[in-house]
């Protein structure tokens, strides 16, 4: 048995080709796709990048396992505590390659830089060979190629492996090299995303807002500055034409990686092993282009951050079908256990969907909640044709604390119909403690870590930012956002009871007299 596992950062469904986009963004991977089985409603249980990939190699959402977010006591995993034995449960078939490692006997191979960009060394659990290829996920695929064929042509006629692979190209900043030119220049934007539309984002706020699309963290401070290093990034989007220029730039980063992919699949063809091969592809998270007015991240618990591409490709299993059902990426380790004929690991919460890829039944879920604390702090719960969303930290978006969208009607999330459709935000808020209890009961103590997320400052990528970005709302004609951002988040400024309210009256005042 060999198994090819194509982690894709950042790749949305909603930009690949055969999920229906109107542009040819991923032949390569379409082929795969006709050949194999295509997910639709696949998530991520936890977002954005750390939290994702520790919730899949670990088999448990974040809720259980303790990391949820990119610093602060939420960024590393649970201890495990008393109980520790002399090998810990990773090690012991708790993470996703010891568990191929042990119960598949398979050898392990690993080309990433991830655990060395986020310190979350738990990911190489189980990986027999490491290679890191070493710039902290700031690779473009030149730089991972070479690697991944030379591993290749050393290994691939060998017997029961398993490779996977992160590349991380549709992932800001947007860097394929110039002279891959354009492919898209003249072919239309999305529909959706019309001069209305974006007139209506201009005047939202957070980070990678339609006016600022870039973090500066030594500053602490978004903005829209630029690097003449990076030709495709831009910095805001104030035309159409700059529009234009951030999809392109990242179906441009789409169509790149999958050229690439092709060479991998072209060199797996010529070492004559293809044909059997199983391949897995997937991300860790979506990308918000355009969806609650944010562009180029991966910030929230809803459709465009957490919805995954998820494409298997099982020789002697079902080929060319789409499952709509609801499924966790947690659910990966489950199936593959069950494909292999294994037990699972008791302590994962994921389900198996592999009567999916045997038979093509319908084993999806009745919802899911998807969560995102590195950004903002907030969870969602998808059921139905709904998404709704709770937000307990907005990440000075001023997100309504509830939202709800129709994602059959409305799947950008434009229109919240929360105050509408009450009895829908009900039954979600009964799904979500449901989950809650759930998990907390698996958890093996009595700590929410998004609470944790919350009692320390809040999402990291927030924390200490608000102040510098007043000052840009003034200076861009959106202070009118400034009063509400205060009396929210009162915490970001010193710590007398007064000290907020005091510090904006002072801004205001010296505005007027300005």
């Amino acid at each position: 048995m060999r198994i090819l596992f194509l982690d894709l950062d950042s790749l949305s469904p909603d930009h690949m080709s055969c999920y229906g986009y109107h542009r040819n963004t991923t032949p390569n991977i379409d082929r795969i796709a006709a050949e194999g089985v295509r997910f639709t409603n696949y998530y991520t249980s936890d977002a954005p990048c750390a939290p994702s990939r520790t919730a899949l190699m670990s088999g448990k959402h974040g809720i259980v396992n303790g990391l949820v977010g990119h610093g602060g006591t939420a960024g590393d995993m649970k201890l495990e505590g008393q109980g520790r034995e002399l090998m810990g449960k990773l090690t012991r078939g708790g993470a996703l390659p010891s568990y191929l490692q042990l119960a598949g006997s398979l050898n392990t191979a690993l080309i990433s830089p991830f655990a060395q960009r986020h310190s979350t060394f738990a990911f190489y659990a189980g990986f027999n060979e490491i290679i890191n290829t070493g710039k902290y996920g700031n690779e473009s695929a030149e730089h991972v190629t070479p690697v991944a064929l030379d591993w290749i042509d050393r290994h691939a006629k060998k017997d029961d492996w398993f490779l996977y692979i992160n590349y991380w190209d549709p992932h800001t900043p947007y860097r394929a090299p110039m002279e891959f030119g354009n492919p898209f220049e003249h072919e239309p934007l999305p529909e959706w995303l019309t001069e209305e539309v974006l007139e209506q984002h201009k005047q939202m706020v957070g980070s990678h807002s339609a006016q600022e699309l870039v973090i500066d963290f030594q500053k602490k401070a978004y903005t829209n500055r630029t690097s003449p290093s990076l030709p495709r990034q831009i910095g805001e989007i104030q035309t159409m034409d700059d529009l234009r220029s951030m999809i392109d730039g990242y179906d441009c980063g789409i169509r790149y990686m999958d050229e690439h992919l092709g060479r991998l699949f072209a060199a797996l063809t010529e070492q004559g092993v293809m044909d059997d091969l199983i391949v897995i592809i997937s991300a860790d998270h979506g990308e918000n282009m355009g969806q609650l007015g944010i562009y180029g991240e991966h910030a929230t618990a809803d459709q465009g951050t957490c919805r995954l591409p998820m494409i298997i490709r099982w020789p002697g299993m079902k080929q060319g079908i789409v499952d709509e059902g609801l499924h966790y990426h947690v659910d990966l380790l489950p199936t593959l256990a069950d494909m292999l004929g294994g037990q699972p690991f008791p302590e994962w919460t994921g389900a198996s969907y592999a009567p999916v890829l045997r038979e093509g039944a319908d084993c999806g879920r009745d919802y899911l909640v998807i969560s995102q604390c590195a950004h903002v702090a907030q969870r969602g719960v998808r059921f139905g044709d709904w998404l709704y969303i709770r937000t307990y930290h907005d990440g000075f978006h001023l997100f309504d604390r509830e939202m709800l969208f129709n994602l059959k009607d409305d799947p950008k999330e434009q229109h919240n119909l929360a105050a509408e459709r009450r009895d829908l935000c009900m039954q979600a808020v009964y799904y979500l403690n449901d989950w809650h209890d759930e998990m907390m009961s698996r958890s093996g103590d009595d700590t929410d870590p998004l609470w944790t997320v919350m009692k320390e400052g809040g999402p990291f990528h927030a924390r200490g930012y608000l102040p510098n970005y007043i000052k840009r709302l003034e200076e861009t004609g959106r202070g009118h956002h400034v009063a509400e951002l205060v009396r929210r988040h009162p915490g970001e400024f010193p710590q007398e009871p007064d000290s907020a309210l005091g510090w904006l009256q002072a801004r205001l005042h010296a505005k007027m007299r300005g």
